[in-house]
């Protein structure tokens, strides 16, 4: 009997990943297995690992030495992006039995003692969408993957090497997986993928993410729109053109939220970092336009502060890009060198402190941003939330945290109730359930 663990470290593409796998460890790995909730009961730990930046494989390290402390007994298996570019020094870690780099990772789907061996023999050099699928998930909202890997080599970034090019997954897959996930009682799913600007890539049909959604739309608006509902990972200003807003402003479904990958407000910065695609203007008209159909919008961004050569004058570029955005949250990251990328070789570095004071400038005016968004919630009749878990935890369709003091009947985790804004405590939107969205 294999009792397994599993632990994941970085993006929902790895979350999604994990439970692709768990999935089909549990169903048909070979052998009797089954998933446990704590590493004390496992004699099998699978740590999907992120490379992303420097902090992610110190977190990896240090999350294997104690799953190896709390049960020395247990076998551990490593795997995602960090095993892809560092499987030497860590196959080394305490505990660690094998090392599966992320091109191999869907091996793993065939069992725990798949042969990872690369099939290499009779094949092309085209990429194939690797396998991965779920009819479950862990958490209330599922992630459903649409697309893989990058091919635009921005300067600063790792995930080329860690996770090969721009592939995407056929619009009829991901069509049969919502379904088999409403059927599930799922209501909110969150299409993700490592770059949707690529979307399309891959396919035999010409069709970028917007054409997704739209087909998404189509197949279960009717039946759902008001019921359950689809949120947006991530989107470059790039993506933000006349098909962007006729597809939202179209949609039934789709979340009034969005998150930008913007990582800096300065144009000379974006094209030090291999970002000279958009501007960052764009997004500021994006937003505008797109405020006539959605007059209340969430909006989240990733800023990287202090990346080389950035001067002060830049950074105040940055800040003030954010000042004009209609920011509801942020995920503001210090530069952080990676090994093997062009930005490691770049010169005038921006001292670590610098970057850190920079960080937290910028993340203090994206707080009051925050702030001041939930006051204005606060004065709607209605929010639809997303209930989480049985203690009342739950998101708003703006992707705000909210929290009931007690739901209602029938609003089990997973569902989405209609419920009045009623209060703020720490960050937390205190709501009243109304209805519960059948």
């Amino acid at each position: 009997m294999i009792r397994f663990f599993t632990a994941t470290l970085g993006c929902k593409i790895n979350q999604y990943e994990t439970q692709a796998i768990g999935e089909a460890w549990a169903r048909d790995g070979g052998q009797e297995a089954v998933e446990v909730k704590s590493v004390q009961e496992a004699n099998l730990i699978l740590v999907n690992s992120c490379a992303v930046t420097a902090n992610a494989v110190a977190d990896l390290r240090q999350a294997v030495r104690r799953y190896h402390r709390d049960n020395p007994d247990a076998e551990i298996i490593i795997t995602g992006c960090a095993a892809q570019i560092q499987p030497k020094e860590l196959a080394e870690l305490p505990g660690v039995v094998r090392v599966v780099p992320q091109d191999e990772k869907a091996k793993l789907l065939e069992g725990p003692e798949s042969d990872d061996t690369p099939e290499t023999e009779g094949k092309d050099d085209k990429p194939a969408f690797a396998p991965f699928s779920i009819s479950g998930y862990g958490r209330a909202r599922a992630v459903v993957k649409v697309q893989d890997g990058c091919s635009h080599n921005c300067t600063y970034c790792i995930i080329p090497l860690t996770r090969g090019k721009s592939i995407s997954r056929p619009m009829d897959e991901v069509v049969e997986e919502v379904g088999r996930l409403l059927a599930a009682g799922f209501r909110e799913f969150i299409l993700s993928g490592i770059n949707l600007r690529h979307f399309g890539r891959g396919l035999t049909e010409k069709v970028d993410f917007w054409d997704l959604v739209q087909r998404l739309e189509s197949e279960f608006s009717l039946g759902w729109a008001g019921r359950a509902r689809f949120r947006i990972s991530s989107v470059e200003p790039g993506q933000l053109d006349d098909k962007a807003f006729e597809t939202l402003a179209a949609s039934r479904m789709v979340c009034p939220q969005l998150h930008l990958s913007l990582q800096s407000g300065d144009p000379d910065v974006l094209r030090a970092m291999g970002r000279g695609h958009y501007s960052p203007e764009n997004a500021v008209s994006f937003m505008e336009r797109l405020s006539t159909i959605w007059p209340t919008i969430g909006l989240g961004a990733d800023i990287i502060t202090g990346f080389p050569g950035e001067t002060e004058e830049q950074f105040e570029n940055t800040m003030d890009l954010c000042r004009r955005l209609p920011l509801t949250y942020g995920h503001v990251f210090p530069y952080s060198e990676r090994p093997g990328t062009r930005a490691e070789t770049l010169k005038n570095v921006v001292s670590v402190p610098v970057r850190k004071e920079r960080a937290a400038r910028l993340r203090k005016l994206v707080n009051e941003k925050k702030k001041a968004f939930q006051a204005e919630l606060l004065k709607r009749d209605s929010i639809d939330v997303l209930v989480q878990d049985e203690v009342g935890r739950g998101v708003s369709e703006f992707y705000a945290a909210c929290r009931f003091d007690s739901l209602p009947d029938g609003a089990d985790p997973r569902m989405i109730v209609r419920a009045k804004p009623v209060g703020q405590e720490k960050g937390v939107i205190l709501v009243e359930p109304l209805e519960v969205m059948r």
